[in-house]
């Protein structure tokens, strides 16, 4: 289950990935270090950890 901020950070960045146009493959929570990863687009991929924080690779 994330975290509420998770929560917060994982709609905020769908709202912008969707805004330009990216879309969104997939939402997935890793259950061995609770981060949730965010796949969009060709080439993007997000981390959001549990504090909220987000990292793109």
């Amino acid at each position: 289950m994330p975290t509420p901020e998770q929560m917060r950070t994982c709609f905020i960045l769908g709202y912008w990935a969707t805004k330009m146009y990216l879309p969104i493959y997939l939402i997935r929570i890793d259950e061995r270090t609770k981060h949730v990863v965010i796949l969009a687009g060709e080439e993007t991929e997000i981390l959001i950890y549990p504090n909220g924080k987000w990292r793109y690779l």
